[in-house]
């Protein structure tokens, strides 16, 4: 999914001017509207699903215990502090964004095992393609610079472009960023997997490509990143079926400098190849989340593949809906409804606000979605750095349209419990799945 939401800027404007219009009935950022009843009348799991099946022995490790512990006293953190001694199991509310990327190279098989070990009862494989017509996943079609050794081994002859060194004038101003393009249309399956995966990032300020490879945000570690092994798409759906999780596969969009290249798909068979992946592989539709950016891609599958069309998601980049109106209204989402299209994807920050107390709450555009009945997961949490830094900042990453609410790194959980109470979420992307299988657990969502 896309790290950065298009519009954020203009969004935040928005939301600025919305924060009084958006009062809620609950739930401030000290879980004050926490009735102590359980957030949701979700089951812990059904006979039969993948979420159900104690395939994976669950771990959380030290950090939901530490951003609870971390959080302002309230009804709130109490009844998360209750939950510390319990068994935790994978829920299907914890999504797990690209793996477990906050430690682990993104679409590697060891961040997916990590994530199902987190608790995650979904895992996502961004779908891209090779120039033999095969699937894998990584999260661009031409990322392979920032997310794997590529630009180290022979097959940095392959790029579309080179490494370019950066370039400064005398004064040592930079003039000219690092750069390179890396696409897996250049390669062969074969070629792909011969790649190891490492932290998506690089340095700008490069001038060899030791340094540009090496470029991890200060928030991650490269601890767990040497030689991250890289799958097809086939591949994913086989490890996902061992580890008993749910699959959310999304289809990237194609570079347009790039295009299909030699693969012979069409947007279509694109789209039809990446569903009839999971029909060879017997995969029920009911674990299946096809995701994307694209409406036509999803209205697609509801019409070419209605059985997995059904759980398909709209990934709404812009917060609009499609209908290029912010916030979308009630009629919106009900046309959207109207055409097969049932669950709904923005990024964190349309679905919250501030009341005129500074107090979390849920935004317009959640609001009209539920009226509308349109379910909604988002995106992603612990995918930016500690709350404290960043409010001091001033963005606060994927929590920016509620800085002013933000007090401390337990907020995080405090974002958790308002999304899913008063936003009413179905599910939650994260970088770092336990901290909302965490709250899922402790919570009784699915």
């Amino acid at each position: 999914m896309n790290a950065i939401f298009r519009s954020i800027a203009f969004a935040g404007a928005l939301f600025g001017a919305l924060a009084l219009a958006s009062t809620a009935d609950a739930g401030g950022k000290h879980g004050k509207g926490y009735n102590g009843h359980g957030h949701s009348s979700h089951s812990s799991g059904h006979s039969g699903s993948p979420w159900n099946n104690a395939k994976t022995n669950v771990q959380l490790g030290p950090r939901p215990f530490y951003l609870v512990d971390k959080m302002t006293n309230g009804p709130l953190k109490a009844k998360l502090e209750q939950c510390e001694n319990r068994k935790f199991t994978n829920r299907k509310f914890s999504i797990a964004h690209r793996g477990a990327p906050l430690q682990f190279p993104e679409h590697t098989e060891e961040g997916y095992r990590a994530a199902a070990r987190m608790g995650a009862g979904i895992v996502e494989c961004d779908v891209t393609f090779t120039k033999d017509g095969e699937l894998v996943c990584r999260h661009s079609q031409c990322d392979l610079h920032t997310t794997t050794n590529i630009l180290d081994t022979p097959l940095a002859s392959t790029c579309e472009t080179g490494f370019q060194p950066a370039e400064f004038d005398a004064n040592g101003n930079r003039t000219k960023s690092a750069g390179a393009k890396c696409c897996t249309s250049g390669l062969t399956l074969a070629e792909f997997k011969s790649l190891k995966g490492k932290m998506d990032g690089s340095n700008s300020n490069a001038t060899t490509v030791e340094e540009y490879m090496a470029g991890t945000a200060n928030w991650r570690t490269d601890l767990y990143s040497t030689g991250g092994t890289l799958m097809s798409h086939k591949e994913s759906i086989a490890l996902f079926k061992k580890l008993g999780v749910g699959m959310t596969p999304e289809l990237k969009s194609v570079d347009g400098g790039v295009g299909f290249g030699d693969s012979g798909f069409t947007q279509e068979t694109y789209a039809a190849r990446m569903i009839q992946d999971f029909i060879d592989a017997r995969v029920s539709p009911r674990n299946v989340y096809p995701q994307s950016f694209d409406i036509n891609d999803v209205l697609y599958w509801v019409d070419q593949f209605p059985a997995y069309g059904k759980q398909a998601v709209y990934l709404d980049g812009n917060g609009t809906a499609t209908t290029g109106v912010y916030p979308p209204s009630v009629t919106d989402f009900k046309a959207l409804r109207k055409q097969g299209v049932n669950i709904v994807a923005p990024s964190i920050p349309y679905l919250l606000t501030l009341d005129s107390n500074d107090d979390i709450v849920a935004s317009d555009y959640a609001r009209n979605a539920n009226r509308a009945r349109m379910k909604i997961i988002t995106w992603s949490h612990e995918r930016s750095g500690r709350i404290v830094e960043e409010v001091l900042a001033g963005s606060a990453g994927y929590y920016s349209t509620v800085v002013a609410g933000l007090e401390n790194d337990g907020d995080m959980m405090t974002v958790v419990d308002v999304l899913a109470r008063d936003a009413r979420i179905i599910g939650m992307f994260s970088d770092w799945p336990a901290t909302v299988s965490y709250y899922a657990n402790c919570m009784g969502k699915q």
